[in-house]
């Protein structure tokens, strides 16, 4: 009696473990499936954006445009020189110290050339002048301007269709409320004037320049001054003024 108990127990034990077992295995068949990574969302959109960066810095730089820079007036550029002209050898223009400046210029002068000033016009020394020669910086010597692209414009100050050289360099103006083309000295950086598209051919330009910022040397004087080289611009034009 007491075998046949223990054999019932037994079997009892063997049904209710099987069971349990089908049951876990019901339950794990309708579990929803676990996800392939357990990251948190801000994690994933971290590593996201380290992705879009990386791919961003392995591209090909882009090389930022340039500011547009202020447009002279046509005919105002290194071409309006004329590319003919001789260079002075074993020239160095310099600007001398403001000391120096303040001892060889005259009050006018100074404020035309230092302070960006402006002559009062018909009062300058060669808005009338009709003689053959260079006009040099005032304060450098570097050559500028010659007397056969010289002209009359009424205007009081001495006028130019172009300079002679790329010492002469341009900038925007915006003093006074409105827009000019400002005329330098290359080396010397002296205010020479300003530049207007009104005058004759064939460049249609007008350099309308201070003549406190220029000193001007006859074509007799341009040996004696260091500028023998430039007097082919003078030869060349009266031979072609002959023809």
């Amino acid at each position: 009696m007491k075998s046949s108990h223990t054999l019932y127990v037994t079997r009892l034990g063997l049904v209710l473990g099987l069971g349990l077992f089908t049951a876990c295995i019901a339950c794990s068949s309708n579990r929803a499936p676990a996800p392939a990574e357990n990251i948190p969302a801000e994690k994933k959109a971290t590593e996201t954006e380290i992705e879009a960066t990386q791919a961003v810095q392995n591209q090909a730089p882009i090389t930022p445009k340039a500011p547009k820079a202020h447009k002279a007036p046509k005919g105002t550029e290194t071409s309006a020189a004329d590319k003919t002209a001789p260079v002075a050898r074993g020239k160095v223009y310099t600007k001398p110290s403001k000391a120096e400046l303040k001892k060889k210029l005259t009050p006018i002068q100074y404020k035309v050339t230092q302070k960006d000033g402006t002559e009062r016009a018909f009062t300058g020394a060669y808005w009338d002048n009709k003689a053959e020669g260079l006009y040099v910086d005032i304060v450098s010597g570097e050559p500028l301007f010659s007397s056969r692209e010289k002209f009359k414009s009424g205007t009081g100050w001495p006028s130019f269709w172009k300079p002679i050289s790329d010492n002469v360099v341009s900038k925007e103006d915006n003093s006074h409320g409105w827009v000019r083309t400002e005329v330098r000295s290359k080396y010397a950086d002296s205010h020479l004037g300003h530049v207007f598209d009104d005058g004759p051919k064939p460049t249609g330009m007008r350099y309308c320049i201070n003549g406190a910022s220029l000193r001007f040397i006859p074509t007799a004087e341009l040996d004696k001054e260091g500028y023998g080289e430039y007097k082919k611009l003078f030869t060349d034009a009266a031979t072609k003024a002959d023809k």
